[in-house]
């Protein structure tokens, strides 16, 4: 049976629907700007499409990643690995970090005049922090429904600097939703949350989605000045220069899946509506669900097993199906050569990968003979979570380019982004990155690479692809091959979305975060990549 309500949410249910004026610092307590998720909970599960399918709202959220934020292992390994490496600037870090993985905790603490803080609220469920409570319920959904229209989609509401009303009294606070809701409904919600609902267009723009999903970090050298500043990650303004944007599709239409014909948000007094957005939030993560599920107890996990589950196949499907497609032609053979190319189209609206830098996907190529035995190979990943022939996860110092041809198997065509650090070289540290030595990640279609602004610009050799376009990428094969007609070519796309060298720089790092999450990697690496598209054909 599911759980509703947990014991801490009915305290503050019964103490939420009045107090003073919110803006105080007692996070998590009646005066707070915020409520947990589990106080929503109540009223807006126990949802079923017309399909049948459980569509609940609050089951959905608390299996996603927005959820558990604060719970993602990967996440706190690397505040930790950046606060070591800079330990002058290690509050500034974790203020920084906790904006979009901790947002609540983080706007209480400067709605008081502090600063966010990450350790002090972990262990998750498990830290005695005033802000705590908060902290664990990551992106909620008193986090999102509040946000105003004021800014949004501007550089002031980017790296989380989106608006929250810190003025209007519990009771009276409104949250934001995509339909009108009538009096009597909006008197029962105000009654039992201290919000009342108001309908906003701008709930359901991608300059929402922007506040977060556009993120600026500043590098620091060693004695701690700053030396530089990163597009760390940028899907909004990616899908803003793409025909994404021109054809109104914004985050929601991919992330956020309408269900299809008329049901109720609420289940109580709910009306049935049309055009209801799931909270499933799928996307590129597939495999942090799995891991939050696998390690559940250490990292405090509330969603059931099965949720997580259905939250890792769901955006396992959709990458498998709705971000790309790969196909061969110009195929010729003569002698021991054979040549033949190789297309990627991206279906996704911003690059792909997109977001965290950790993200890559890369060609699988293989040529087999009549009886199935590989001939020719290019980018086969290892059970370790490598990938053969690749540079940089044989050396930390180096970096596979891109490839515009492929003419031997150690030529591994890798779509990622590789930051340069400010002495120069590859680096994993985003505090340490000041550039991209390489950014060959596929382009969105319409794409334009010649007037797209630095932010999201191709760097490297990509750049002067004329085959690496906007929407997709053509790479010329050439390679030798010795064995007798018939062949089999076939051509995948794979993707992790932490690449292994983002796993073995952690390992240096003699801390409880770094060497536990290198410790839960390297237990499921062979499972840490998804494979997006594939296709075979046969040369006679």
């Amino acid at each position: 049976m599911r759980r509703l309500l947990s014991i801490s949410t009915i305290v503050v249910f019964i103490a939420g629907t009045g107090g003073p004026a919110s803006g105080q610092t007692a996070a998590g307590t009646a005066d707070s700007l915020f409520r947990t998720a589990d106080m929503c909970m109540g009223c807006h599960n126990q949802l079923v499409a017309p399909t049948g399918e459980d569509a609940s709202i609050g089951f959905d959220w608390r299996s996603s990643m927005m959820a558990n934020s604060a719970r993602d292992p990967y996440w706190q390994a690397g505040v930790r690995r950046e606060a070591m490496d800079h330990p002058a600037a290690a509050a500034a870090i974790e203020d920084k970090c906790s904006i979009c993985h901790m947002p609540m905790a983080r706007y209480m603490a400067h709605a008081g005049g502090g600063q966010g803080q990450v350790f002090a609220n972990l262990p998750v469920a498990q830290a005695a922090s005033p802000a705590a409570v908060l902290a664990a319920d990551g992106v909620s959904c008193s986090t999102c429904h509040q946000i105003a229209a004021d800014g949004l989609g501007g550089p002031a509401s980017f790296t989380g600097g989106f608006s929250v009303d810190q003025q209007t009294p519990l009771g009276q606070r409104i949250v934001h939703g995509p339909f009108e809701v009538d009096a009597g409904r909006r008197r029962i919600m105000r009654s039992a949350s201290g919000f009342a609902p108001e309908e906003a267009p701008h709930i359901q723009s991608a300059a929402l989605c922007g506040s977060c999903h556009t993120l600026y970090t500043h590098a620091l050298n060693a004695d701690g000045e700053e030396v530089g500043e990163l597009p760390e990650q940028m899907p909004y303004l990616e899908w803003l220069h793409s025909a994404y944007a021109d054809d109104e599709q914004p985050c929601q239409s991919c992330h956020m899946p309408e269900v299809e014909g008329e049901m109720p948000v609420s289940g109580v007094l709910g009306e049935p509506r049309a055009h209801v957005s799931r909270h499933v939030f799928r996307g590129g993560n597939f495999f942090m669900p799995r891991l939050l599920n696998r390690y559940r107890a250490e990292l405090g996990v509330q969603a059931l097993p099965q949720e997580l589950d259905a939250t890792a196949s769901r955006s396992a499907e959709h990458l498998r199906t709705r971000s790309a497609v790969v196909w061969v032609e110009e195929v010729s053979r003569a002698a021991d050569r054979l040549e033949f190319d190789v297309i990627v189209e991206n279906l996704a609206g911003h690059k792909l990968p997109t977001a965290y830098p950790s993200r890559r996907a890369w060609l699988h190529l293989t040529v087999a003979d009549a009886q199935g035995n590989v001939v020719f190979e290019s980018g086969a990943v290892r059970p370790d979570g490598s990938i053969a022939g690749n540079d940089n996860d044989a050396d930390a110092d180096r970096f596979e380019p891109h490839h515009a041809r492929i003419m031997t198997g150690d030529d591994v065509q890798i779509y990622e982004a590789i930051m340069e650090h400010y002495d120069g070289g590859p680096t994993t540290g985003l505090l340490n990155g000041v550039r991209y030595l390489k950014d060959n990640r596929l382009l969105p279609a319409g794409f334009d690479k010649v007037t797209a602004d630095h932010d999201v610009a191709v760097q490297g050799s990509a750049r002067n692809d004329a085959d690496f376009t906007g929407g997709s990428d053509r790479i010329q094969v050439a390679v030798s091959v010795v064995a007798a007609p018939p062949l089999s070519i076939t051509a995948e796309l794979l993707y992790q979305p932490i690449a292994y060298r983002w796993v073995r720089n952690l390992a240096e790092y003699e801390a409880e975060e770094p060497q536990r999450f290198v410790r839960y990697f390297e237990a499921m690496a062979s499972g840490a990549y998804e494979m997006l598209a594939r296709t075979t054909v046969h040369v006679e």
